[in-house]
């Protein structure tokens, strides 16, 4: 069974659902998820975890994401994206400086108001079963962060846009809310994720791409190993004899590794059998004075 991350750039037409589904059919496992959805129109990148490395789903979900957007000024629609229905039709009467000057007021802190077309649940119901159904309900503002706005183009009323931003931002809605700040109204015309965490687009491969790999038997060659994700954080190594600890995912002391360090309590370690097989993450409980288990991923074939 492979164990890892496999980096896709996702086409458009697809679901993260539909990816997963044909890499079960690629890699021949079940054990396969993915970190975060993107809209069936939008393409790039999307990690993929195998194996013991599903257990990292929930940790990339929460990495910030860079992506390459084309605001289209002048429409406002019910998806706040071009798929959608078109609602109002405005003249676009704006400067290339007042674009610059609406965009920029966006970078930092702000509260976004999550779409009905998007997967959140209300009352156990997705929003976006209720937007099909006619309903729109009140949905609560959240916290989000723009870490970084970059104009790449602007032709009005197209502006291509790259956007640094932290998890739980929706860039469709971004883009309404610039085009609402100018009077005009917006929507997204197009959406390419470039990075999540440290996962980039270089590092990515096509659905088709994976098969060829497949077919050369080259797919253990590109799995990316589940440490690399904690790459920031120190190692550590279990002396051999007490390797049934980490087996069973048991806590140990400082004097149980080769290096016999003690680090900061809560900060995370990697750890490592003797033999350099990663084991999990850890951190130094103080109170103890000993590590204790975040997560394990302990590789197991099935």
């Amino acid at each position: 069974m492979l164990n890892g991350i496999i980096v896709i750039d996702k086409e458009p037409g697809f679901t993260s659902h539909d990816v997963v589904a044909k890499m079960r059919g690629i890699c021949g496992q079940r054990k396969i998820g993915h970190t975060g959805t993107l809209d069936p129109a939008a393409t790039g990148v999307l990690p993929v975890c195998l194996g013991s490395a599903t257990k990292l789903c929930d940790m990339l979900t929460e990495k910030d994401k860079e992506y390459v957007a084309e605001l289209l000024l002048g429409v406002e629609t019910d998806t706040q994206d071009t798929t959608g229905e078109v609602l109002a039709r405005k003249p676009v009467e704006v400067t290339e400086e007042q674009v610059r000057q609406a965009i920029a007021g966006f970078v930092g802190h702000y509260d976004q108001v999550p779409p009905m077309y998007s997967a959140l649940k209300v009352n156990g119901k997705k929003l976006y079963e209720l937007a099909r159904e006619g309903k729109e309900v009140e949905r609560k503002a959240r916290p989000v962060e723009i870490l970084e706005i970059e104009i790449l183009t602007m032709d009005l009323p197209v502006v291509k846009i790259r956007v640094a931003c932290s998890k739980g931002t929706y860039i469709r809605t971004l883009c309404s809310d610039i085009g609402a700040a100018l009077g005009c109204g917006g929507t997204m015309q197009s959406l390419r994720r470039t990075k999540v965490g440290g996962f980039s687009l270089e590092s990515a491969l096509t659905l088709g791409q994976l098969q060829e790999r497949k077919d050369k038997q080259e797919l253990y060659g590109i799995v990316i190993p589940v440490d690399s994700v904690f790459s920031e954080c120190p190692a550590l190594h279990v002396l051999e004899e007490h390797r049934k600890l980490l087996d069973n995912g048991n806590a140990f002391y400082p004097r149980q590794t080769v290096e016999k360090t003690k680090f900061e309590a809560g900060k995370w370690v990697r750890v490592y059998w003797q033999d350099d097989t990663f084991a999990g993450v850890y951190a130094y409980e103080e109170t103890r004075k000993w590590y204790k288990p975040v997560k394990m991923f302990l590789e197991k074939e099935t």
